[in-house]
């Protein structure tokens, strides 16, 4: 599998460094782009560097260079997902707006028919948000919200980072090995 994965500004680093690590556990072959507003989030939350997301992808992109292969739509992906995806570059999916290599990638996999993968991380959501959100799946791309279950009992905050790496990779039909699935009440699980 080809995934790209784009990392935006919306503050949540570690979600696109566990979603990197199941990805390359999985053999995926990943392109990786991260935003400027990545880089600074990354700066000042002082959780994982940009180092750590390279060290983990197939390819690294810089998000300044429209002419990479991601930004083609005869470059065959299955799919990509934005983990964080901020509220800006929401915006820029939902309205079409291809300023940087993130925002032409997400634009290209829409119009390419291909899996986009929205994992947005804000809370609260104003409404000029909710309208995005609706436009971008309007669109064709998948909402999500980094918000972990717990009835898999979780004991620590790498099993909440799982918990949403494995949804996230469900929608491309992925299954990350150990994930606890819900099996309804009274099944022992």
């Amino acid at each position: 599998m080809r995934l790209v994965v784009g990392v935006s500004g919306g503050s949540g680093i570690p979600y696109a460094l566990d979603v990197l690590r199941a990805l390359q556990g999985l053999g995926a072959e990943t392109h990786l782009v991260v935003s400027s507003g990545a880089k600074r989030v990354m700066a000042a939350e002082g959780g994982p560097q940009l180092s750590d997301l390279n060290a983990l992808a197939s390819h690294v992109h810089d998000d300044r260079d429209l002419g990479a292969s991601i930004a083609s739509g005869s470059f065959r992906t299955d799919g990509m997902l934005v983990v964080p995806c901020s509220a800006g570059t929401l915006a820029k999916v939902a309205h079409g707006f291809a300023d940087n290599l993130l925002s032409r990638a997400a634009h290209v996999t829409l119009k390419e028919r291909r899996r986009l993968v929205l994992v947005l991380r804000e809370d609260p959501m104003p409404r000029p948000m909710l309208l995005n959100m609706l436009a971008a799946h309007d669109a064709g791309a998948t909402v999500m919200s980094a918000s972990p279950g717990f009835y898999h009992a979780p004991q620590s905050v790498d099993e909440l980072l799982g918990f949403v790496t494995a949804r996230v990779l469900d929608q491309f039909g992925l299954d990350v090995p150990d994930f606890r699935r819900w099996g309804g009440h009274g099944d022992g699980e």
